[in-house]
């Protein structure tokens, strides 16, 4: 079912850590990753990124009273988001396909071979629209999580205690039964870090079509008692 996003009461002077550098705290104020309020998917890049300066966040985001600026990341960050941005709502795909009610990981996949990754003989994908037809740890959480503990070059296991350490750019994955298996997984956006130090995440996926939903709602609104882990990528 696709959800448009929606705002969501953030702590005032919140820090927006943009991946690949150290967001530096300005006096007063805060530094942000902007990249959900870009005008459109098309425009923007690495550069428009980086380029941007300090200015208020439109009036119907709950961060609307705080002077943000953007903080940088790096141009294999910011062709994935980019990516993620232009398709987070879209339900077919005729390079990808689309798996109805389980498409988090092919899209998942998608962002990262945006990013610049390149297929093995384990994580690959069908190009004639056929998700069916690539390999498990391309549409699968746990399949996806199995193998990336097999291969610590391309990603490295964080928990919920370590979010300090998430950037956008980073895989998300719930278990929301406490069964042990990987159950969804998104591509984080923003890391939020509150003026009382406390860090929200906030990621996009597919299935239930999101962009900025929280972890935290994830895990205690909409799947009470889930586990979130991470997937901290190297740039």
């Amino acid at each position: 079912m696709s959800q448009p996003p929606h705002p969501r009461a953030l702590p005032r002077r919140a820090v927006l850590i943009g991946g690949g550098v150290a967001a530096v705290a300005a006096t007063g104020g805060a530094l942000a990753w902007l990249f959900g309020q870009s005008p459109a998917p098309s425009a923007v890049s690495a550069d428009s990124i980086d380029a941007a300066t300090a200015r208020p966040t439109p009036g119907a985001d709950a961060r609307a009273d705080s002077t943000v600026a953007a903080a940088a990341v790096s141009p294999a960050v910011a062709a994935q988001l980019a990516y993620l941005r232009a398709h987070w709502q879209d339900t077919s795909s005729e390079e990808f396909g689309y798996i109805d009610e389980n498409d988090c990981v092919n899209f998942a996949s998608q962002g990262l071979l945006a990013r610049g990754w390149t297929e093995d003989d384990e994580w690959w994908y069908s190009a004639d629209g056929d998700p069916w037809a690539s390999s498990d740890a391309w549409i699968s959480s746990t399949v996806l999580r199995d193998y990336l503990e097999l291969h610590p070059e391309r990603a490295t296991a964080l928990d919920d205690t370590q979010r300090s350490l998430v950037k956008p750019g980073d895989l998300v994955q719930f278990d929301w039964d406490g069964t042990g298996d990987r159950d969804h997984t998104g591509t984080v956006t923003a890391v939020v870090v509150g003026a009382d130090g406390a860090v929200s995440i906030e990621y996009a996926g597919h299935t239930d079509a999101t962009w900025d939903r929280t972890v935290d709602e994830a895990i205690t609104e909409i799947h009470p008692g889930g586990v979130a882990y991470y997937w901290s990528i190297p740039e």
